[in-house]
C-alpha cells in the first residue's frame, strides 16, 4: 500500500491555479523530498494532505484513507511540523506536548512517560518548563517536530525543519530522522537546502508552477541532468542543486 496517493489533484484560489493536476505515489517507509522554489505549490500540496486545504478536484489517500471523506482516520496517521509556528508562544514545552497528547487521545496515565521520552530525544529536558518564546530558534524547531511525533504517526511531514538551525543541531536532526525512517516511519521533507534532500531522501519530486516536473532518486536525477567530468583521481558527477536549477530556472535561497 502507498503511504500517500495523490491523483489528479487541483487547487484553485480564485483565478490562481496553485496545483495543476498533481499525480504522485509515496511508498510506505520512504524518505521523500519535495523540492520547489517559493510559490511552486509545496505548501498547498502539504496542506491538502493534512486536511488544512480542501481540493478543487482529485483525491488524496493516506494509507488508504481519503483525506476529505475519512478525515479523522487519515489525520491520526500523520504528524505535521509546519514552517510557521502553530502553538501558543507563552506555553511551556511540557504544556504544549501535554495538550497535543490530549488531542491525539493519549491516556493521562501514559502522557508523562511519552513527553519525558520526547524531551529526552530532543535534548529539551532542562527547558521543559520554559515558555516557547524564550527558546533559541533551533530549540523551537525541535519542539515543533517533537509535537508532530506525539501521536506516534506512521507518516511524518516536515516543512523546512532545519531553517535557522545551526550546523551541529542540523546534523543531529538528520541522524534522528534517519533513525525514525529506519524504524519504518514514512517521512516527507520540504526544504530549500538542496544538499539536505540529496543527503537524506531516497526519492525526490521537484514541483514548479503547480506541477511535478521531475521525479526520481537523487542519483537518477543527477545522471539525467548533469554531465560527468573526469578529473584526476575521481569522477565529478554533479549535484541535485544543479538539477533543481535546470528544472526550475530558480535561484537557490
Amino acid at each position: 500500500m502507498s503511504a500517500i496517493s495523490i491523483v489528479n489533484v487541483k487547487k484553485s484560489f480564485g483565478s490562481l491555479l496553485a496545483l495543476k493536476g498533481i499525480n504522485l505515489e509515496i511508498k510506505e517507509g520512504e524518505f521523500f523530498g519535495l523540492l520547489g522554489p517559493n510559490g511552486a505549490g509545496k505548501t498547498t500540496l502539504i496542506s491538502s494532505i493534512v486536511g488544512l486545504c480542501r481540493l478543487s478536484e482529485g483525491k488524496i489517500g493516506v494509507l488508504g484513507h481519503d483525506v476529505e471523506r475519512q478525515y479523522l482516520q487519515s489525520r491520526r496517521l500523520v504528524g505535521y511540523s509546519p514552517q510557521e509556528v502553530n502553538l501558543d508562544r507563552f506555553f511551556s514545552i511540557r504544556k504544549i506536548l501535554t495538550f497535543q497528547a490530549g488531542f491525539f487521545g493519549v491516556r493521562r496515565s501514559d502522557r508523562k512517560q511519552l513527553i519525558d521520552r520526547l524531551l529526552n530525544q530532543f535534548r529539551l529536558e532542562d527547558k521543559a518548563n520554559q515558555p516557547y518564546y524564550r527558546l533559541s530558534g533551533g530549540m523551537q524547531k525541535r519542539v515543533l517536530i517533537a509535537k508532530a511525533l506525539v501521536g506516534n504517526p506512521k507518516i511524518l511531514i516536515l516543512d523546512e525543519p532545519t531553517a535557522g538551525v545551526d550546523v551541529e543541531q542540523r546534523l543531529e536532526l538528520w541522524n534522528f530522522l534517519r533513525g525514525l525512517n529506519r524504524d519504518g516511519t514514512t517521512i516527507i521533507l520540504t526544504t530549500h537546502y538542496i544538499d539536505e534532500a540529496e543527503e537524506l531522501c531516497q526519492q525526490v519530486g521537484i514541483i514548479h508552477l503547480g506541477e511535478i516536473r521531475e521525479l526520481g532518486t537523487p542519483a537518477e536525477l543527477i545522471d539525467r541532468y548533469c554531465e560527468k567530468k573526469i578529473i584526476p583521481d575521481h569522477v565529478e558527477r554533479g549535484t541535485l542543486e544543479e538539477v533543481f536549477l535546470k528544472v526550475t530556472g530558480a535561484k537557490i535561497n
